[in-house]
């Protein structure tokens, strides 16, 4: 099983430049493409360099990853409808417990194609 927690490409980087705005994806208050008040339909924005969508906004992305050595909460990765663009880095890693219920967090079935 694979699990994916990769959000913009060097190449996508460089053609949007180092500013994410309303028109790559859905966050914090709305303009733009972005024109939900909570989550987007997938699909709403173009996909990375991988040909995945959302991956930046939305909601939250549970990981396989720990967040720590006592293995109590997992990461979170991408950001959320409800965040600003600082939390959609690349870098910045949220966790809590993965029993916890909230209406940022979802996660991404992927598949071998072949």
């Amino acid at each position: 099983m694979g699990v994916c927690c990769t959000w913009r490409t060097k190449r996508q980087t460089l053609s949007l430049g180092d500013e994410i705005t309303h028109d790559d994806a859905n966050y914090d208050g709305t303009g733009s493409r972005d024109k939900w008040q909570k989550t987007a339909p997938v699909g709403s924005f173009m996909p990375n360099g991988y040909s995945l969508y959302d991956v930046t906004g939305n909601v939250w992305e549970w990981c396989q990853d720990w967040y720590d050595s006592d293995r109590n909460t997992k990461v979170l990765r991408g950001g959320a409808w409800n965040r600003n663009t600082s939390y959609l880095r690349i870098a910045y890693r949220n966790h809590n417990s993965p029993q916890a219920w909230i209406n940022s967090y979802g996660f991404r079935c992927v598949a071998d194609v072949k």
